[in-house]
């Protein structure tokens, strides 16, 4: 991941309702979840919620796709591995494991 990737994934999980929202999306895995259960679920207006998944979305971090009336947002896990692999990489000099965590493959131009 480069750097401005980096930068624009970070500023957007930077807002309680988007970290909140994201952390929701990654737990509900592969199928994601509807705008509307995820504004009801998080306490957030709905107008509000789009907002912020927007937000997402245009960070990458996130993807979106239309069933009927309903949208869908699902978290993009490549994009998400990218990010981490991008934090950890230089981790204790090239080691992670000092730290405890293994570093994720760091996708390139993710």
């Amino acid at each position: 991941m480069k750097d401005d990737a980096a930068i624009a994934a970070l500023a957007a999980l930077a807002q309680e309702d988007r970290l909140a929202a994201f952390r929701l999306l990654v737990r509900a895995g592969p199928e994601g979840m509807a705008s509307g259960d995820i504004a009801d679920t998080l306490s957030v207006a709905p107008t509000r919620m789009s907002f912020h998944l927007s937000a997402l979305e245009r960070s990458g971090l996130v993807a979106s796709r239309r069933e009927g009336r309903r949208i869908y947002y699902v978290v993009c896990f490549d994009r998400m591995r990218g990010l981490l692999g991008f934090l950890t990489e230089d981790c204790c000099g090239g080691r992670p494991e000092i730290c405890g965590v293994e570093a994720p493959a760091n996708t390139e131009g993710l």
